[in-house]
């Protein structure tokens, strides 16, 4: 694993002060060609959704099939990731336009965005990879870190994360619930009570809408738009599963024991940051669609600020980690990802870190 060199109060003073100024000169210049950005992805979402719907309408003509499967697949995933993600997290607030209001915005996904919005927008980017605080290290089926207690349910966990990466959008869903918690009797089933109805219904809204409603009005064709819908919900959950995994739970991401937490200055909070993120290299098309997750680094130092921006903010925030002597993890798409398919299969026996996280 790379390391990087441990900072002084003073030089994490000044990394923190260089890095606030890169953000303050992004949120000073937010304007039209990011509202003009954000409006053409959601319109992007809504064509290629009617066209991929449409094309299913069609029946099981091969090359229509296909083509509608992988239209509505692009539309699902630009809907999460670079639009409902994004948007989740304020970077449209400026607008002042509800449609993209962080607190308000609804996303065609089965969980709920009051679940995302606490457990990912408030627990995992203030708490990012504490082990204890953020819940979203292993999502609690998977261990990928050796500071993680071993189990042995651990054992399993290839099969684990197929399980989850096929039916990411649900285990998600479910995730805010902390079902273990309940089964363990850490928690009142009377709070669950209270939890469960809201992710519930957006569950069956979404099964409604894909596996009854849109087969229902296809009549003779009902079979191919299932079918369809399935498919392009499967590609969906594989890619967000893989991305998400590869911006967290690479070889040199590291994870941090709650002590970091004690006196963590604005300084200490970006290293922290940035040793618990992985960076994907590609083209322009990967970028899009991973929703700039690609740059999870800059997601992770700046996650208020238009993703867009991500990638002329990320030679700024590579210089700067260059001259204080801080790793910048980054990656293929094919070697992030086998990094972390090493730690899923090593992890689920038991191990030790080697050294203590800095």
């Amino acid at each position: 694993m790379s390391k990087s060199l441990s900072l002084n109060p003073d030089q994490l003073a000044a990394f923190g002060a260089e890095l606030d100024a890169l953000r303050n000169r992004h949120l000073a210049e937010l304007g039209e060609a990011d509202a003009r950005y954000i409006r053409r992805v959601r319109a992007s979402v809504r064509i290629t959704e009617l066209a991929g719907r449409l094309m299913l309408f069609a029946g099981f003509f091969p090359p229509t099939w296909c083509l509608g499967v992988l239209l509505l697949a692009f539309s699902k995933i630009v809907d999460n990731m670079e639009l409902g993600h994004n948007v989740m997290h304020g970077q449209y607030d400026f607008m002042n336009d509800p449609e993209f209001s962080g607190k308000h915005f609804e996303w065609d996904h089965s969980c709920t965005s009051d679940a995302w919005r606490r457990t990912h927008n408030y627990q995992h980017h203030t708490y990012t990879n504490v082990l204890g605080k953020d819940h979203d290290i292993g999502y609690g089926t998977v261990r990928i870190f050796a500071e993680q207690r071993w189990r042995p349910f651990y054992l399993l966990q290839p099969l684990w994360a197929l399980l989850q990466a096929v039916f990411f959008e649900y285990a998600i869903a479910v995730f805010d619930l902390k079902l273990d918690r309940y089964l363990r009797g850490r928690a009142k089933l009377s709070e669950l009570k209270v939890k469960a109805p809201p992710v519930l219904r957006k569950l069956w809204r979404k099964f409604i809408k894909d596996y009854v409603f849109f087969p229902l009005i296809a009549g003779p064709h009902w079979l191919a738009v299932l079918a369809g819908n399935a498919v392009a919900n499967l590609l969906r959950n594989l890619w967000t599963f893989t991305v998400i995994f590869c911006g967290h739970f690479t070889e040199d991401a590291e994870v941090f024991p709650l002590s970091v937490l004690k006196d963590e200055t604005r300084g200490g909070w970006y290293v922290r940051q940035l040793r618990g993120s992985s960076n994907l290299s590609g083209s322009r098309w990967l970028h899009f669609l991973t929703g700039n997750l690609s740059h999870q680094i800059e997601h992770h130092l700046f996650p208020d600020i238009p993703a867009r921006r991500y990638a002329s903010m990320a030679v700024e925030v590579r210089e700067i980690c260059q001259r204080y002597g801080q790793h910048y993890n980054t990656g293929s798409f094919a070697g992030q990802f086998f990094t972390v398919l090493v730690r899923l299969f090593r992890h689920a026996f038991p191990s030790r870190p080697a050294m203590q996280p800095a």
